[in-house]
């Protein structure tokens, strides 16, 4: 890892809590605007969240659509990647997702977790 400080932010929610959805996006666009690498891991329910056309159907109040911020996110350089063993676990096949999500495996969670200066987890 370079000298930038990096930020985890875990997602275990998914669709059924859509209020627990928007803030590892909205946090980690702030940390990469504030010029730090940012990664959302999306783990057990949270992988919902990252299949096509899901975030889309997604709009809480005023704020615009989940896919909206996800969108803001991956322009800014936010890191998407999806648990491979969640996506077994819940018979999610790897074609289902959003194009800017990467299938990992398990050890690349504790690696990030090991190797971030920081880690949220929702």
């Amino acid at each position: 890892m370079s000298g930038v400080k990096h930020i985890l932010y875990v997602q275990t929610s998914g669709p059924e809590n859509p209020e627990r959805l928007y803030a590892p996006f909205i946090l980690a666009s702030t940390a990469r605007a504030m010029g730090y690498n940012a990664t959302i891991y999306f783990l057990i329910k949270g992988v919902e969240t990252v299949k096509k056309g899901v975030a889309e159907r997604i709009k809480l109040g005023s704020f615009p659509s989940l896919r909206e911020v996800m969108d803001q996110a991956i322009k800014l350089g936010v890191k998407i990647q999806v648990c491979e063993q969640s996506c077994a676990l819940l018979g999610i096949p790897r074609g289902e997702f959003i194009p800017e999500a990467e299938i990992v495996g398990a050890a690349t969670l504790n690696k990030l977790c090991l190797e971030a200066d920081a880690a949220l987890y929702f």
